[in-house]
């Protein structure tokens, strides 16, 4: 369960539990249901901004927002916040880019959100303090159960392969 690694030890072994009864995979993808409609690197942009203009209006622009299939989940990276410095003339210009992992391609819109949120987060607190994960509650109330139950859908993957968000017969496969 390295995924869920800090947790308390009732959510360590209920998580366990599921996954030993195989109904991780079931108990997600009924909470979550079906993946969203969010493919393209374009879309994912204006997903993105969308949440920007919502809850970070004074924050710096996004030049980038895009899916990355290099991200490795087994190195604990979701999704990335760079920011690319250069100088032009006498200034010195910043561009902000998101990139998050290709795999939320084919995840619930719940979980890409909460990555997107986490992302957004960095244009204002650039560490994981309490002011970074309050800027994260703002923006999504529920995000800490999102963040749990995202892990143990990382778990689910380790462990049992890919859902089938498609709510068909046999979804946890």
């Amino acid at each position: 369960m390295k995924y869920l690694q800090g947790y308390p030890e009732n959510v360590l072994a209920r998580a366990q539990d599921l996954a030993d009864r195989g109904l991780l995979g079931t108990m997600l993808q009924q909470r979550y249901g079906t993946p969203h409609t969010v493919r393209t690197d374009r879309a994912l942009y204006d997903y993105v901004v969308a949440i920007k203009g919502e809850y970070l209006r004074g924050a710096s622009p996004i030049s980038k927002v895009g899916y990355c299939s290099k991200l490795q989940v087994v190195a604990h990276v979701l999704g990335t916040h760079t920011t690319v410095s250069r100088v032009q003339g006498h200034k010195l210009k910043a561009k902000h880019e998101i990139r998050i992992a290709a795999l939320f391609r084919d995840t619930p819109i719940a979980f890409l959100r909460m990555i997107a949120v986490h992302e957004l987060a960095h244009l204002k607190e650039k560490t994981h303090d309490k002011a970074f994960y309050k800027l994260c509650t703002y923006m999504q109330p529920d995000y800490h159960q999102l963040e749990l139950d995202l892990r143990l859908y990382l778990t689910h993957l380790g462990t049992a392969g890919k859902l089938d968000w498609s709510g068909g017969a046999g979804a946890a496969l």
